[in-house]
């Protein structure tokens, strides 16, 4: 397989449609069903913003997951035929101090060690 180079992370232009009930899966274990129905209509309603790899890792709290998981493997796969990811849902959660990442959580665990500066796609509520 050939080498991903950390400057040529390709992504879709918009999130794909599978990730929208993916995200809402895991919203629902946080928020209330109409809280997630609004912020699911929100989401897909939402512009792509850029936000650097870094910064969104600040703002969720997270931890870095690493190359052992299966998620962030199968995302180096797809880097390395040269299949663009898709775009990262979040939610702004000011009660907290956080970002969700309702969807992308893997495919910014896979972004970030190749180049923590990298700009990645996201759609924002």
């Amino acid at each position: 397989m050939a080498k991903i180079l950390a400057n040529n992370i390709k992504w879709l232009p918009d999130p794909e449609e599978h990730d929208y009930p993916a995200a809402e899966s895991y919203l629902s274990l946080i928020y209330q069903p109409s809280t997630v129905d609004n912020m699911l209509a929100r989401l897909r309603a939402a512009d792509v913003m850029h936000f650097k790899a870094k910064d969104i890792f600040r703002a969720s709290g997270l931890s870095l997951l690493g190359v052992s998981n299966l998620h962030v493997r199968r995302n180096r796969s797809k880097l390395k035929r040269n299949i663009p990811l898709s775009p990262l849902l979040l939610v702004r959660d000011p009660a907290n101090g956080k970002v969700v990442i309702a969807d992308g959580y893997h495919r910014l665990c896979t972004v970030y060690p190749l180049n923590e500066d990298a700009v990645v796609p996201c759609k924002i509520i």
